[in-house]
């Protein structure tokens, strides 16, 4: 038998009992020529000599198993709800509004965050002080009072933030009756 050291088996386990290789491991290789085909099978020791006394082998060679390398994880790593909204209060992107109170909410309701107080804006709108429990730390939250079919596309905004996805900020419309301001031409 010829010595061939590192030269890959073909599969993972043995051909002959499905034992399956681990690392180090020596294995034997055995090339066959049957009709009008070579046949190559890889075998665990304890299998060898059974096989190879039935049919001797045209071409055969020792190796030592190794596993294939791992292939590194390049999968974009999610973003947890309370990075996302630390990440989206230091933007200060008034566009993102929408999904910050959402976020604020969820974790509230998840009883990560605890409500401590609310105030009044000067143009009457909302703003709630929660307190993340763990940490203490404070985050100042404008309440949108958001619509209901508004909250759905902002929910879909958020998934796509956490996920890594690019996705264009969610515009509320004005409410009916009121016009937007007129834009300089």
């Amino acid at each position: 038998m010829a010595q061939e050291w590192n030269i890959r088996p073909r599969s993972a386990h043995c051909s002959a009992c499905s034992t399956v290789f681990v690392e180090g491991q020596t294995y034997l290789t055995r090339l066959t020529f049957e009709s009008t085909d070579y046949t190559r099978g890889d075998y665990c020791e304890s299998c060898w000599a059974s096989v190879n006394s039935q049919h001797p082998g045209y071409s055969s060679w020792k190796g030592v198993f190794r596993l294939p390398p791992q292939e590194p994880d390049r999968r974009v790593r999610k973003e947890t709800a309370e990075r996302l909204l630390r990440r989206l209060m230091e933007d200060n992107d008034p566009s993102r509004q929408n999904a910050i109170y959402i976020i604020a909410v969820m974790l509230e309701r998840q009883r990560v965050f605890q409500e401590r107080e609310t105030h009044a804006t000067e143009d009457g709108r909302r703003v709630i002080v929660y307190e993340h429990k763990r940490t203490g730390e404070t985050f100042a939250v404008i309440d949108p009072q958001l619509r209901l079919e508004e909250v759905e596309p902002v929910q879909q905004e958020i998934m796509a933030l956490l996920t890594g996805e690019e996705t264009q900020p969610v515009m509320t419309e004005e409410p009916a009756g009121r016009t937007p301001p007129p834009t300089d031409v």
